[in-house]
């Protein structure tokens, strides 16, 4: 086990990506110590990408990519725009309400922050608002896209836990609002401290009426992707095709924006990024077979059941650790390195795998959005042209958000666990 974790803390300092390291620091240990089962390593790398519920990952990364080119972004804007834009700091709460929305489409941060932040971030700067203010806000508020369902990391946690992914998405719905809600209430705070200004939006019954009617394809996109899987009419996968068929029909017949190439260069986008994740799962997969060679997550279990914490206590320790190895790991080989070794320990002190699963998503989610790794700050760092550190400095209050919904998940299991219990038991 020194020589595997040596091994792999070499590889990330050489600067050899997360995947690649945990791939070559499982082989170095194969060499020296399992050489007899190098030959087993082709098929374990297949293995790990042999699940029919992965079939559900592409298509549901090809769905918000069909609907971000459908020209729904500008659409979510201005319906956002008609409810918050009255108020003091109007458009940092638009920018915070569509990342809502649109992080029940696409269900990935990255596409959240491209999308939106490339709209946003000049509108705002060209409004008043100081440029690491309105990409800060952007960055923190894409978090939601993987805790809101559909969540392309709660997916792979699914798979990863052999837990239901209906209950998955729905146990992220509560704090998905809760984090939106209490960065609408730190914009507004801040807004009103820094007399940002605020949008001419006048709202009526009637216009609200009349914007929820023309966002209806919109905003049930979200309903009838979770619902399918919730009410049995279609597993993950299904509904994920059925989301792509959707978003297709949106963007060539009610919006008009998509195009024929577009749609093609929408297919190319989404096979390479599956097929990035799908090679972070392989090689994460070997590493996680070298882990269970050495009985590291019985050994983990019986460690922190011996510490003889109560639940709460012992799912507060995780989170923390869920926060700190998010700063260093990417979103989806963190799920895939944590998972075998901590849910064996949840499992036997009576946690819920479910409310496991939303925590680390949680969790990591905050990592997306801090250096040095920080997916989702280089997505925004490519959009705006600020620096990572004047990025993440913005983002920084905003991400208080979510720790303090963290928090709360952990100490208060309902908030997660009530939604799935009373629709799906």
């Amino acid at each position: 086990m020194i020589l595997l974790l040596v091994s792999l803390v070499l590889f990330l300092l050489m600067g050899v990506p997360v995947a690649y390291s945990l791939g070559l620091s499982a082989l170095v240990y194969f060499l020296f110590f399992q050489p007899e089962l190098i030959g087993v390593l082709p098929q374990r790398l297949f293995a790990g990408m042999n699940s029919y519920a992965l079939i559900a990952l592409p298509l549901f990364i090809l769905m918000g990519q069909v609907m971000n080119k459908s020209g729904i972004t500008e659409r979510l804007i201005n319906y956002s725009l008609i409810f918050v834009g009255r108020f003091r700091g109007g458009l940092g709460m638009v920018n915070v309400a569509a990342s809502m929305l649109f992080g029940g489409i696409s269900g990935s941060s990255a596409s959240d922050t491209a999308s939106i932040g490339s709209i946003l971030i000049p509108e705002m700067e060209k409004r008043g608002y100081p440029k690491d203010f309105a990409a800060g806000i952007t960055v923190a508020s894409s978090t939601m896209g993987m805790i809101i369902p559909p969540s392309i990391p709660m997916v792979i946690y699914a798979v990863m836990a052999q837990e239901s992914v209906g209950r998955l998405f729905l146990g992220g719905l509560i704090p998905g609002v809760m984090v939106g809600v209490l960065q609408l209430v730190f914009t507004y705070w801040i807004s009103q401290r820094r007399r940002y200004p605020r949008e001419e939006a006048r709202v009526t019954p009637g216009a609200a009426f009349a914007e929820s009617l023309r966002a209806s394809y919109v905003l049930i996109m979200p309903v009838f992707v979770v619902g399918t899987v919730v009410m049995g009419i279609a597993t993950a996968t299904e509904s994920a095709g059925l989301g792509v068929l959707y978003a297709i029909c949106v963007g060539f017949l009610v919006t008009r924006h998509l195009k024929p190439g577009e749609l093609l260069q929408a297919f190319r986008s989404s096979i390479l990024t599956s097929a990035k994740i799908m090679m972070i799962i392989a090689l994460s997969q070997v590493f996680i077979w070298v882990l269970a060679l050495e009985h590291v997550p019985e050994a983990v279990a019986s460690l922190v059941v011996g510490l003889e914490l109560s639940p709460v206590a012992m799912m507060l320790l995780i989170a923390g650790i869920v926060l700190l190895a998010g700063t260093f790991i990417d979103v989806s080989p963190a799920i895939l390195l944590l998972t075998p070794v901590f849910l064996p320990a949840v499992v036997q002190a009576g946690v819920s795998p479910v409310l496991f699963g939303v925590i680390l998503v949680s969790g990591l989610a905050v990592g997306a959005c801090t250096p040095p790794v920080g997916n989702c700050l280089n997505v925004c760092s490519a959009v705006s042209g600020l620096r990572i550190g004047s990025i993440f400095r913005g983002a920084a209050l905003f991400l208080g958000a979510n720790v303090i919904v963290l928090v709360l998940i952990t100490l208060f299991p309902q908030l997660v666990l009530w939604i799935p219990d009373a629709l799906m038991d």
